[in-house]
């Protein structure tokens, strides 16, 4: 197939504003490879970062942000008989999501339930990915267990409390407002904490401490998943019981600073959680963990909540809303013209 398609790039390093809508080159597939006709794409943080050179992996310029897509086989490459034409995949990129076409290598599709919507699909792998690798693989919840859930309002955050819940354990979502916490209660929360939307002072920090412990019936919690970062994770990690295990999910209010010896008196753990190395050195492991999603997705236990939807010409929009953190949910950006 030769042509020209639309695509959302990164020109030059910065912020949504630099981001182009341009006319590019459909791209072939090579072997081993799958060209996806894109129906939609979820947005996440990191599209953020990448857009501006703050991510872990800088790709060459120009190129299309978007980490996580859904659409339909177009074409395939030499040596791939899995996969047909026309059929309903949805897949991780790290980047390039953003364009009418992509290509993916075959090994990183997954096929999309029938009843699993486009833009659903589009926002399923990376938060339900990612919470499932932190809370399983990284942090052993099981059954019985106090789980604290930060950013509860956010796409990894509303997933985690899903997830939680799925493995058994008693659930405190926390977020920044109210109106962000209702999503998670209705998730399935036992109960929730709202803390302030800015920075914490010393006293504010004292403050959350005691929420926290308070909803845990003064004991803490087991586990902490923080997708947030700055000033909320030090009094996060003093609610934490011994032995617990806090996991570092990412920063978008900053990377924080922690004294050192929380975790020695604590006797807890400091738990990284990077589902992209995850994926990348144990692809078994991860398509295991993508069957048990989508048969838990099957079972109406978990499901994706959109926040909105754009399309492609609104992208830079689209990215904004990650970076105001006043997501609830997912936001995705949806093709023109897709089924």
């Amino acid at each position: 197939m030769s042509g020209m398609m639309k695509a959302v790039q990164s020109v030059v390093p910065g912020g949504t504003e630099l981001l182009e809508l341009r006319e590019v080159p459909v791209p072939e597939p090579k072997a081993g490879e799958v060209r996806i006709r894109v129906c939609a794409v979820g947005v996440n943080y990191p599209d953020v970062l990448i857009i501006s050179d703050r991510y872990q992996f800088k790709p060459d310029r120009p190129f299309s942000p978007g980490a996580e897509i859904a659409g339909l086989v177009d074409a395939t490459g030499p040596g791939v008989t899995a996969l047909e034409r026309g059929a309903r995949i949805m897949a991780m990129t790290g980047w390039g999501g953003m364009a009418e076409y992509v290509i993916v290598p075959a090994g990183k599709c997954f096929p999309i339930p029938d009843a699993m919507p486009m833009d659903e699909a589009a926002a399923f792998l990376m938060v339900y990915g990612t919470s499932w690798h932190a809370l399983r693989d990284r942090a052993e919840l099981v059954a019985g267990e106090r789980l604290l859930v930060l950013g509860a309002g956010g796409g990894v955050g509303l997933a985690a409390v899903e997830l939680g819940k799925a493995l058994g354990a008693t659930v405190v979502a926390a977020a920044s407002s109210q109106d962000k916490l209702e999503p998670a209660l209705e998730k399935g929360a036992d109960t929730g904490i709202v803390y302030p939307g800015g920075p914490l002072d010393r006293e504010a920090q004292r403050v959350f401490t005691a929420q926290i412990r308070a909803s845990f019936d003064g004991a803490g919690p087991d586990v902490i998943y923080d997708p947030v970062g700055g000033t909320y994770a030090e009094p996060a990690l003093r609610s934490i019981i011994r032995g617990g295990r806090y996991l570092v999910v990412g920063f978008p209010a900053g990377i924080p600073a922690v004294p050192f010896n929380l975790p020695l008196l604590k006797e807890c753990d400091i738990r990284g959680v990077f589902w992209g190395s995850h994926i990348e050195n144990e692809p078994v492991a991860h398509a295991r963990a993508v069957s048990e999603l989508l048969d838990l997705y099957g079972q109406g236990r978990i499901r994706p909540r959109i926040h909105g939807r754009y399309p492609l010409e609104a992208a830079p929009e689209a990215i904004d809303q990650l970076s105001t953190r006043s997501v609830s949910g997912k936001v995705v950006v949806t093709i023109a013209g897709s089924p």
